[in-house]
């Protein structure tokens, strides 16, 4: 028996809005959303929008949306010169995840990622990176997140990576146990593949990695939170990964679109 899509009304999708949105662009990412829960395949539970526009003149809209499909979460976002045009691109990105993701999730996890294959990343509508550095005299981590980081091998990394739209993964490497992150070796746009850094390196025991995949060779520096601050500073990084000098684990600080920071941590084991 085929299992009928149960779509979600815009009434239903849920959007938070920083900065001066238009109730119209409101409306519109509603039903923009709204109209994409129709292509699952499964019932999507919850869609919700995050609408921001800088109080800066001159900075780029961003538009992100999460999608729930019955427990998994299908992530997407898309930057603009205005909220509507984000919306646009948001709708054809989210659009192409939901479909590859319907498509055969589950097959795809446990599979080699050969060319041609849909877990094979393939060019995204043209991008332009976040910006991630808006200057700010007195920039703080307003977002924690913390998580227990899942077992997984590189080719998943990076796969799960991918889906989410995310620019790097945290996750505790299967082979080696190494709290360890996926990141783009490059800019989307030029391909230049994926790099993983690790607690400390061990390239020998990862095993076949089918992906474009180098490893950093370098162990993840020992740091305080203030440490880790000062360093995402002074290298002007979009990301630090390092290993906390409390708990040794692994974790992330990486800015955010607003000019302050983010901080992703692993729950404590």
């Amino acid at each position: 028996m085929s299992h009928r899509p149960i779509a979600l009304e815009p009434a239903a999708v849920d959007v938070e809005v920083r900065g001066g949105i238009r109730p119209a662009d409101v409306r519109h990412a509603k039903e923009t959303v709204a109209a994409l829960t129709r292509l699952a395949h499964e019932p999507v539970l919850r869609a919700t929008v995050k609408l921001v526009a800088s109080p800066h003149p001159g900075e780029r809209r961003t538009a992100q949306a999460v999608l729930d499909v019955r427990g998994r979460l299908i992530h997407a976002q898309a930057t603009a010169e205005s909220t509507r045009k984000a919306v646009h691109l948001l709708n054809d990105r989210l659009r192409a995840r939901l479909l590859k993701t319907t498509r055969d999730w589950e097959n795809l996890r446990g599979r080699e990622l050969r060319d041609g294959e849909p877990g094979r990343r393939h060019p995204a509508p043209p991008e332009e990176p976040l910006p991630h550095r808006p200057r700010r005299e007195d920039p703080v981590i307003v977002r924690r997140k913390t998580y227990a980081l899942e077992r997984a091998i590189p080719d998943e990394a990076v796969f799960d990576m991918e889906q989410s739209d995310y620019d790097f993964h945290l996750f505790t490497e299967a082979a080696t146990g190494q709290d360890s992150v996926v990141y783009r070796a490059g800019p989307r746009s030029r391909g230049d593949g994926y790099r993983l850094a690790q607690l400390d390196p061990r390239p020998g025991l990862l095993g076949p990695v089918r992906a474009a995949l180098t490893v950093s060779p370098v162990p993840a520096p020992v740091l305080t939170e203030q440490e880790a601050v000062e360093r995402l500073e002074f290298t002007g990084r979009p990301f630090v990964f390092y290993a906390d000098a409390a708990t040794g684990r692994g974790c992330v600080l990486y800015h955010r679109y607003d000019g302050h920071y983010g901080l992703i941590t692993p729950t404590p084991a």
